[in-house]
């Protein structure tokens, strides 16, 4: 019964003895990241940090050493998960506030900056006073607010540009319906105009010929009426002798004369004048 009451007052000793030397174990292994980190040796900084985790003791100051780490090689969202892992296993508001303006700090680094806004919003919930944490904050809110116009005055000039387009493209259409519209129109005025062409030239036709006709047809009867008629009588072959024998006669006078004339112009000569 003894040896029973003493087993049972060892063995929180014994828990004790061996919490406490994980702790030391944790605490040795963040002494010597933390020297690695200064010496800008973050790889054996980090392996460290990581050794000290694996106690179990220590963890939330392990995980913020190791997301401090992540974040200065620029290992922003892995930072960040080593931070959310800090935050889960504290309960000081110190070690909570110092976590959350990290994790502002990381998340300004890849613009985010919503979730920034949020994360210094919760560091100065359990830290009102800190200054640093008040200005990143205000920051942040700054940056939010510049993104927010930013993109609206984006979106304003995506949605003028697709008005543009969208107008442009209208005007295309209604540039080409008006062609077709005028083209169309073209052909109908030419089909309508040559049928009304071809009737107004038989119009024309039919107007000369009804005009025209009539008066050419009285024209050619008055010439028929003023011509003389030719004489449809002959000459009976006695009165072909007759003037057969006058034409003869009249022609020897006229021959007569001629020599008459000759023969009194045959003595003398005259000298022409030039």
């Amino acid at each position: 019964m003894r040896n029973l009451k003493f087993l049972v007052v060892l063995f929180p000793l014994l828990v004790l003895g061996q919490e406490a030397m994980l702790i030391q174990k944790a605490d040795n292994y963040i002494y010597d990241g933390n020297q690695a980190f200064d010496a800008s040796n973050n790889v054996e900084a980090e392996r460290n940090y990581r050794r000290a985790a694996a106690t179990g003791q220590k963890k939330d100051i392990a995980q913020y050493n190791i997301g401090t780490t992540l974040q200065q090689d620029n290992y922003v969202e892995e930072a960040i998960g080593a931070y959310a892992e800090a935050i889960k296993t504290t309960t000081e508001r110190p070690s909570k506030h110092r976590t959350f303006h990290n994790v502002g700090n990381a998340l300004m680094q890849v613009k985010d900056y919503k979730g920034a806004v949020e994360a210094y919003k919760n560091a100065l919930r359990n830290n009102p006073n800190d200054d640093e944490t008040r200005y990143n904050y205000a920051l942040a809110k700054k940056m939010l607010e510049d993104e927010k116009n930013s993109e609206d005055q984006q979106d304003d000039q995506d949605n003028q540009d697709d008005q543009d387009n969208q107008d442009q493209q209208n005007d295309q259409n209604k540039d080409q319906d008006g062609d077709k519209d005028k083209d169309q129109e073209g052909d109908n005025e030419q089909d309508n105009k040559d049928p009304s062409g071809d009737d107004g030239e038989k119009e024309q036709d039919k107007k000369d010929t009804d005009e025209s006709d009539p008066k050419d047809q009285d024209g050619d009867k008055e010439k028929e009426e003023q011509q003389p008629q030719a004489n449809p009588t002959q000459l009976s072959p006695q009165q072909v002798k007759n003037l057969l024998e006058a034409m003869s006669n009249e022609e020897k006078k006229v021959q007569d004369k001629v020599n008459a004339q000759k023969a009194k112009a045959s003595g003398v000569k005259s000298k022409k004048d030039w």
